[in-house]
């Protein structure tokens, strides 16, 4: 939980300094402490330094005016160590402390970077021997296996010290010249082969010990070495060890060093090109990408700085940055660097980003030491990596999947080169014309498509230009550059790439200022506008298309692009885009834009999709226009377009449920009346189609069409046929009438509402005959009776009698106990969910306009309202978080729901209201009724309101009984809280009592003996409260004590035949729990043996059980020793079924001899 609270958020400064700096001295006392005891909360320390560094990951920066005064005591102590040069002995405690130590210094480097990090290691001359001497302990820590942070820590400080500058001869022995170096040099490739970070940290050893001036003799020996493991690797570890040590020194090394050893290098580079494993390691080809980019670098002469062109500063001072003077210098080029550049290019199509990157930066930086001859060769080859996979297609998505890595290459080296001021103003428009294309790369592979990568690069590419590029040179290019950004902050579908095009824009805007509106523009598509799509479609696109520069640009995107996406939800989106944008003039975009329907007779199902959704949109921006009447019905004849078999197959469902949308939004009187001349003749086919269909989605699409068409004439006929073909083997059929009946318009036309209301109701009656099995089109039919009501509301009196309305009210409420189970679960709950939202539909709707109906109280009679709202409480208590959310929120709508002034309206008050919103609306509580610890204290105390007693009863009954621990935790807990709080007896009728609860308890269960699903939850919470002893003041009370001899008889009756374990279960620990009883004590000891002997063994072995820890915890003033030992000492789950009824029959005597 405090992970997602902390996730995304920014921190002004090191907050939790002082606890940091409190945990770290507590860990680095108990690191000196000798007591072993200490571990665990030692590690708990660690573990608390950990967390705290990763929360402030994101934002490292933000410790450096702490890091001193942080590292600089962990070092100490570690160093401390070092110098004690102590081997591992048989004790591994000192080991563990060591280890932990190295661990947080770990934490830091991971934190901080290792270059930040190892500046505040000591860095004396002294220090040498010491991180020497350490490392090359025998038997010391460092050569511990599970010590990889110790050594990761100490080779990195080693490498420190051998940056000092000193003679590594001064530590040899007379006769061992050079035998220092040497040590390092065995350390260092030691743990080449490693292939934790520790290898890392060597490879940093190495290359450092061989930048020194007095080991440059020794690189030749160390390449011939490296050569060899690389030829013959026996694994990629120490090969990439190899390549990153030699990475390392040409990227720090001097030139001439590089220089003098380039055939060796290459040489390496060639050995791994020609090993397939050691290739098909991204790593390794990653390292040989860098490792020839630098050894290029190194054999061409440094230029200097490049003269950058950049627009006006950000600070908006009007002048130029003026060029330095750079002469163009004649150089001549090696042949080696020209076979690197093609082995760079071919890098960068590498399947692996991590590669192309690399390239990228290689190709940028040999290019910026070229002339410019030599630069613009090199930005032909990657403007020409565009061309490679798109020569003679028509749309992008035909290109291969392997187009990506080759166009993301292209476009990091483009972003790489222009960072770097080497992309001349003549190409520009070149450049410019292959990012407007890469902009929308998109390949389509599968379920997914790829190319947002290679749309990212071209963001870059973008960002780069706008800050080397001059005023000038980038003006001729603005107004279509500003477009191409606009439309691809509002409208990609990644939301970092919509970023990234917002960010490339703004960055235009201060250095350029050419984008016209520009400021507006970055206001309207900021970074947190476009953060969330519907929202960059809906609103940022439509406020930015109000610029007319941008309208047209951001249409044609959307209707060429974006309804054709591969995504339905992007093809929705862009719709309704188009819809929003429309607006904006609709007496012309709307006819433009509905002129573009040449997608409908594409092959492609995306394509037809895409076009009917927004023809559907558009005809319902045009819904209330008079002038745009007859566009809307061209909009309505363009169905014919589209193939039948495409629009009436199972198979494209989305274009079926759109079909349905366009009807809905676009379908005229003049259409309907006209049968041999109509424009669409299969519009109705489709509706019928749609009607049968299987889908949700095409139902509800469906049923607007059908809401639609019931406006404007009769739809008897079609009920009738409907009612006639939903039999009990088309499920779609009923799951579609049930869901039609609800939106027809009732007022406009009569649509045999009559017939409509009984086939619902009969629908959703188990006792009738055309009751509907189907779950989901009862949930529609339980969804449609609201509806109904609603509709006919302005004339009720006309439409429905008050015994009907009654009888729909009903319904709702029987639908309150649908608790049907399949194999998807408690699916009864989407009824349950459906019926509560009813209830308080219709109840709000009925006592809002109470004064306007005639004869209110027959329509909704004051005892159905209560017992509605029972009912709803009911479901707010039980086990499930959804149905208890759902009810609790609209229960809360009824309690402060404003009663109109009609007579004896106080009938319909909820009882104990002010009580109820003291307890639900006062505070500032934002939990949910989902979260049961909130919920059930709350609840339970609902139970002193008499009018809703037995049904929240009914409820946490259920609750008390559920599997899941954080249902049954809570409502186990509070029921006990509030019994032990009731009186035995209360003189006031009103006021609940502990012998009140227990008969409202044990009542249902006596009432449906045979009913498991009402005895078990009953017999679950009575264990509840006897374990708990909350019970025990009944023990004394005469009607207590009846009603727990019925409790007593329900468990026990007929429980040898009872074939549900759960239930003997359950009803054997009500046996042994009413021991304690005196009055009712031998008769639970009789019952005994039905249990202790029963034929299930875990039966046997349970109840032996649970009676010991029984007779253990609670003092029953009987001798029973004897007892326990024969129920430890009989094998109760054996075969043998004898020796358990001999031992439970010996018990029964025991324990009734002690009794008497």
């Amino acid at each position: 939980m405090d992970d997602e609270q902390n996730e995304g958020r920014l921190y002004r400064g090191f907050e939790r300094y002082q606890e940091f700096v409190e945990t770290q001295n507590a860990f680095l006392f108990l690191q000196s402490s000798q007591n072993l005891d200490d571990s665990t909360k030692e590690l708990g320390l660690l573990t608390k330094l950990s967390m705290i560094l990763d929360e402030y990951q994101e934002q490292s920066y933000l410790l450096d005016p702490y890091l001193e005064q942080l590292v600089a005591p962990v070092v100490d102590q570690l160093n401390v160590h070092a110098q004690r040069l102590q081997p591992l002995s048989g004790d591994s405690s000192q080991g563990f402390k060591v280890g932990r130590l190295a661990t947080l210094m770990y934490y830091y480097i991971k934190f901080r970077g290792y270059k930040t990090i190892t500046r505040f290691f000591p860095h004396e001359i002294t220090d040498l021997s010491v991180a020497l001497n350490y490392l090359l302990l025998p038997g010391g820590l460092p050569q511990d296996p599970a010590q990889w942070p110790l050594r990761y820590v100490m080779l990195l400080w080693l490498s420190l010290i051998c940056m000092l500058p000193f003679d590594l001869a001064q530590f040899d022995e007379r006769g061992s010249v050079g035998h220092t170096a040497s040590q390092i040099e065995t350390v260092g490739k030691s743990h080449l082969n490693k292939a934790g970070i520790e290898r890392d940290a060597a490879a940093i050893l190495l290359a450092r010990l061989y930048l020194r001036k007095d080991m440059h003799t020794s690189l030749p020996a160390f390449l011939d070495w490296c050569y060899q493991v690389i030829r013959n690797p026996a694994e990629p570890f120490s090969a990439i060890g190899c390549t990153r040590v030699l990475c390392e020194v040409t990227k720090a090394g001097s030139a001439d060093l590089v220089q003098a050893n380039y055939i060796a290098l290459l040489d390496i580079t060639r050995s791994i090109s020609e090993h397939p494993t050691l290739l098909n390691n991204t790593i390794m080809r990653k390292l040989r990408t860098k490792l020839l980019s630098r050894i290029a670098v190194r054999l061409l002469p440094s230029t200097g700085p490049r003269t950058r062109r950049k627009g006006p500063l950000l600070s908006g001072d009007d002048e130029q940055a003026s060029p330095s003077c750079h002469e163009e210098i004649d150089i001549d080029v090696p042949e080696q660097v020209e076979e690197i550049i093609e082995e760079l290019f071919q890098a960068l199509q590498d399947k692996d980003t991590v590669v192309r990157y690399s390239s990228s930066k290689g190709i940028a930086r040999i290019a910026e030491r070229l002339p410019k001859d030599f630069v613009e060769q090199i930005l032909d080859n990657v403007l020409q990596s565009f061309s490679i996979h798109s020569i003679g297609m028509a749309r992008m998505y035909e290109m291969p999947a392997i187009a990506e890595a080759t166009w993301h290459g292209a476009c990091l080296a483009c972003a790489e080169m222009a960072r770097r001021s080497l992309v001349p103003d003549s190409r520009l428009s070149e450049l410019f014309e292959w990012m407007s294309k890469a902009l929308y790369f998109d390949i389509r592979q599968g379920a997914h498509s790829i190319g947002s990568n290679v749309r990212d690069a071209t963001c870059y590419v973008l960002w780069s230009l706008a800050r080397a590029q001059s005023v000038d040179a980038l003006a001729p290019l603005a107004e279509p550059l500003a477009q191409q950004l606009v439309t691809a902050a509002c409208f990609d579908r990644e939301v970092h790439i919509r970023r990234a095009a917002s960010a490339a824009f703004q960055e235009y805007v201060g250095r350029t200022g050419l984008f016209p509106h520009g400021i507006d523009i970055i206001r309207k598509t900021d970074f947190y506008a476009v953060g969330t799509r519907r929202h960059a479609f809906l609103v940022a696109a439509s406020e930015v298309a109000e610029h007319v520069e941008y309208r047209s640009s951001l249409l044609e995107h959307l209707i060429s692009v974006t309804i054709r996406h591969w995504d339905p939800a992007m093809r929705e989106l862009g719709a309704k885009s188009i819809c929003e944008i429309s607006k904006l003039d609709t007496s012309s975009l709307v006819l433009k834009c509905s002129e573009r329907s040449e997608y409908l007779t594409f092959p492609d199902v995306g394509d037809i999709h895409g076009a009917l959704l927004t023809l559907a949109e558009l005809a319902a921006t045009c819904h209330d226009i008079p002038e745009l009447v007859e566009v809307r019905r061209q909009i309505f004849s363009y169905i014919s377009r589209v193939p039948s078999n495409i629009v009436q197959s199972p198979r494209h469902e989305l274009v079926t449920a759109a079909a349905c949308q366009l009807i809905a939004n676009s379908v005229s009187v003049s259409e309907l009346k006209a049968r041999q001349t109509a424009s669409v003749p299969e519009w109705r086919k489709i509706t019928d189609f749609a009607l049968k269909s299987r889908s949700p989605t095409v139902q509800e699409a469906a049923a607007d069409a059908m809401a639609a068409l019931s406006k404007l004439i009769d739809c008897s006929p079609v009920v009738q046929r409907l009612i006639r073909d939903a039999k009990p083997t088309s499920p779609p059929v009923q799951q579609s009438l049930c869901r039609i009946l609800g939106v027809l318009d009732y007022n406009a036309h009569p649509h045999g509402l009559m017939q409509a209301v009984e086939h619902l109701l009969a629908s959703v009656d188990s006792k009738a005959p055309t009751f509907i099995s189907n779950v989901e089109a009862r949930k529609n039919a339980c969804a449609s009776i609201p509806l109904i009501l609603a509709n006919v509301l302005p004339n009720i009196s006309d439409h429905i009698s008050p015994d009907l309305s009654r009888r729909m009210y009903g319904a709702l409420q029987a639908g309150l106990a649908d608790y049907t189970m399949d194999e998807r679960g408690d699916v009864g709950s989407w009824i349950r969910m459906v019926c509560i939202k009813g209830l308080a539909d219709v109840a709000e709707l009925f006592l809002t306009n109470a004064p306007r109906i005639p004869n209110f109280a027959d329509y909704l009679p004051a005892k159905d309202y209560q017992r509605a709202v029972g009912g709803i409480l009911k479901q707010g208590v039980e086990r499930l978080d959804n149905v208890r959310q759902q009810a609790g929120h609209h229960f809360l709508r009824l309690l402060v729901l404003h009663l109109p002034d009609v007579p004896d309206i106080a009938q319909w008050r909820i009882h104990g209201e002010s009580f109820m919103k003291e307890l639900f609306l006062s505070g500032d509580d934002t939990v949910g009724w989902n979260e049961g610890a909130w919920i059930y204290p709350k609840a339970v105390q609902l139970l002193d309101i008499p009018a809703y007693r037995e049904s929240l009863l009914a409820g946490l009954v259920l609750s008390a009984s559920s599997r899941t621990d954080s249902t049954q935790r809570p409502v186990s807990s509070s029921l006990v809280n509030y019994a032990k709080t009731l009186a035995v007896s209360n003189d006031d009728p009103t006021k609940y009592s502990l012998r009140g609860l227990v008969g409202d308890l044990i009542a249902p269960a006596s009432r449906n003996l045979l009913s498991n699903a009402i005895v078990i939850p009953a017999l679950q919470t009575f264990n509840v409260l006897l374990e708990a002893d909350a019970l025990e003041p009944l023990y004394e009370d005469e009607q207590g004590l009846a009603s727990l001899r019925s409790l007593l008889l329900a468990a026990t009756k007929n429980a040898a035949r009872i074939k549900n374990v759960q239930r003997i279960l359950l009803s054997m620990r009500i046996v042994v729990n009413l021991l304690p009883v005196p009055t009712l004590r031998l008769q639970c000891v009789v019952q005994l043996p039905i249990f202790l002997a029963h034929q299930y063994p875990k039966v046997r072995g349970d109840t032996a059980e649970y009676l010991y820890l029984v007779l253990q915890s609670k003092d029953l003033g009987l001798e029973t020793d004897e007892v326990e030992d024969i129920l430890l000492e009989t094998a109760w789950t054996s075969s043998d079924i004898s020796e358990a009824r001999d031992a439970a029959q010996q018990c029964t005597k025991v324990l009734k001899d002690s009794i008497s």
